[in-house]
C-alpha cells in the first residue's frame, strides 16, 4: 500500500458494531479558499475486509461561505474515500434517510452486477437499509475508482447534490521504481455544485448553468510540493454532468493509470480532457520555487452541447529544500492486448438525439425490463459506438472494461483499458470487451447523468 502523508482527517472515526461510521461537516469555504488541500477522510480495509456503514441524508454543510442544504454520505459533501486491496471484500450497509429512492454504484470496479453486489437495479426506499457485499477478484486492477448514486431517473440530481466519493484500490506501488514507492499522494476529486436559494440544486440541473467547481470540496486550495519532488495525484471527475480540460501551467501530467487501469507505457501531457466519470492516476514533479495554477481550460462539447469556461481549480506551490527529480519509468505495467483475440460478435451501438433534445441508444430509451444486448461469458466482442448527435457523449459500461481499437476509423494504440471513452461529434469509437468472471444484468450509458436519466442507457446481460 502506498504510504500517505495526510495532515489531518476531517473527523474522527468511530467503531460501532464492527462497522466504521464517520460523520462530520466541513469548515466554511470562505475560510477554505487558498488553504492547503485536505484529503477526504478514509475508510481502509483490515484483514481483507472493509466493513462500513454509509448514511445517506440531506444535511446542511458549509460551502462557498454559505450554509447550504446538500445530499451527503455520513454528513460530508466530500465523503470518505473507500480504500482496499485486490482480493478484499467490502461489506457496506447503506441507510437511506432521503425522501426518495437511492442506491449505490461502484464505478469502474470489476465485480458482480447481480444480487446485493454492484446491482444498479436495486432501489433503496426512504427509511430503508440495504446491505451490499462486494467480493473483489485477486487480479482487480489497482488505481482510482469512485462511488455514486445510480438511482434512475434521479442520478444527476443526487450526484449533483453531493452523492459521490472516491475509491482507491491499492497496488500501483508495485510498478513504481524503488525511489518512488513512498511518495506523497493526493486525492484530487473534481466536484461541482449549483446553488438554488439555501440549497445545492438537485432538480433541473443544466450543465451550462453557472457552477462552483471544487477540489475535494474546497475552492482553489493550495497543493504544496518541493522543487523536484514527485507526487502521485489521483484525478477523478466525480461530477454529474460537466467536463474538465485540466492544465497545469509549465508542468506535465505523467500518466500511470487511466480509469484505474495501469498503463503499459508511461505517457506525458500538459492537458487532460476528463469527461464525467473519467479518472487518471498521474505523477507530478515540482518545478522551480513559485506558484502554478491547476486550471480547467475552456472546452466545447459541440454545436448542441455545452461551452465550459476556463476556471482556476487549485494552486501548486513549489517551495522548500529542492530534491533531485526522480527518473520516471518508461514502461510501467503489463496489459492484455485484444488486437488478435477471436471475436465472438461485432455490434454497432448508436447514440442519437432528436431536434427536441431527446436522447436515445439505438433509437430507444432505457427500459430496465428489456435486455438490449446479450453477451456470453468468456468471449470477446467488438462494439462500434456511433455518435450521430451534435454533442459529445462519454460512453461508459459497467462490470468489464474495454480496449479502444480505433477512433473515427483511425487505429488507436491503447496503453491501457478504460471504462469511459468520449464519443466525438458525428463520429465513432470501436472498442473490444472481454466478458470475464461475472454473469447478470448490467448497463452501458452516457455518463452525462442528465442524459442517462433521460433514457440514454441500455441493458447488457452477460450469460453463460
Amino acid at each position: 500500500m502506498l504510504p500517505r502523508r495526510f495532515t489531518a482527517l476531517l473527523a474522527v472515526a468511530t467503531l460501532v458494531s464492527a462497522v466504521t461510521v464517520l460523520v462530520g461537516d466541513q469548515p466554511s469555504m470562505a475560510q477554505q479558499v487558498g488553504q492547503t488541500l485536505r484529503e477526504p477522510p478514509e475508510y481502509s480495509s483490515r484483514d481483507g475486509v472493509l466493513q462500513v456503514k454509509i448514511v445517506v441524508e440531506r444535511r446542511q454543510v458549509d460551502l462557498a461561505g454559505r450554509r447550504l442544504w446538500a445530499l451527503t454520505y455520513n454528513g460530508f459533501y466530500m465523503p470518505p474515500t473507500l480504500r482496499f486491496r485486490p482480493g478484499d471484500r467490502m461489506d457496506l450497509t447503506m441507510v437511506n434517510r432521503l425522501g426518495s429512492v437511492t442506491n449505490l454504484h461502484v464505478h469502474g470496479l470489476h465485480v458482480s452486477p447481480a444480487g446485493n453486489s454492484d446491482n444498479i437495479f436495486v432501489h433503496i426506499e426512504p427509511g430503508k437499509t440495504f446491505h451490499y457485499v462486494y467480493r473483489f477478484p485477486d487480479n482487480l486492477a489497482p488505481g482510482t475508482y469512485w462511488y455514486h448514486s445510480h438511482a434512475h431517473p434521479d442520478s444527476a440530481g443526487q450526484v449533483g447534490g453531493g452523492l459521490s466519493g472516491v475509491i482507491i484500490v491499492d497496488g500501483l506501488a508495485r510498478y513504481l521504481p524503488g525511489d518512488l514507492k513512498g511518495i506523497t499522494e493526493h486525492v484530487v476529486a473534481l466536484k461541482d455544485f449549483q446553488v438554488d436559494g439555501d440549497s445545492i440544486r438537485t432538480q433541473n440541473l443544466h450543465a451550462s448553468s453557472p457552477t462552483n467547481r471544487t477540489v475535494n470540496g474546497q475552492l482553489n486550495p493550495t497543493i504544496p510540493i518541493r522543487p523536484g519532488e514527485t507526487q502521485l495525484w489521483r484525478l477523478a471527475n466525480i461530477s454529474a454532468n460537466i467536463y474538465y480540460r485540466l492544465h497545469l501551467g509549465g508542468e506535465r501530467f505523467h500518466v500511470i493509470a487511466q480509469d484505474a487501469n495501469p498503463v503499459r507505457d508511461l505517457w506525458s501531457t500538459d492537458t487532460i480532457v476528463m469527461p464525467p466519470g473519467a479518472r487518471y492516476d498521474v505523477l507530478v514533479q515540482g518545478g522551480p520555487p513559485g506558484r502554478t495554477q491547476l486550471e480547467t481550460l475552456a472546452y466545447d462539447t459541440g454545436p448542441v452541447g455545452n461551452q465550459f469556461p476556463q476556471q482556476n481549480l487549485a494552486t501548486l506551490v513549489s517551495s522548500g529544500t529542492p530534491m533531485p527529480p526522480a527518473v520516471l519509468p518508461t514502461t510501467f505495467a503489463p496489459m492484455e492486448d485484444l488486437t488478435d483475440a477471436p471475436i465472438a460478435a461485432r455490434r454497432t451501438i448508436v447514440f442519437s438525439e432528436d431536434a427536441a433534445g431527446n436522447v436515445f441508444i439505438d433509437g430507444k430509451v432505457f427500459d430496465p425490463n428489456r435486455v438490449d444486448v446479450r453477451s456470453r461469458l468468456n468471449t470477446v466482442e467488438e462494439w462500434t459506438i456511433r455518435n450521430t448527435s451534435g454533442e459529445q457523449h462519454p460512453f461508459h459500461v459497467h462490470t468489464n472494461d474495454f480496449q479502444v481499437m480505433s477512433i473515427n476509423g483511425r487505429q488507436n494504440r491503447a496503453l491501457s483499458w478504460q471504462d469511459t471513452v468520449n464519443l466525438p461529434v458525428g463520429g465513432e469509437v470501436t472498442v473490444r470487451t472481454k466478458f470475464t468472471d461475472f454473469t447478470g444484468k448490467t448497463v452501458f450509458h452516457c455518463h452525462i447523468l442528465n442524459h442517462e436519466d433521460m433514457g440514454m442507457m441500455a441493458v447488457l446481460e452477460i450469460v453463460n
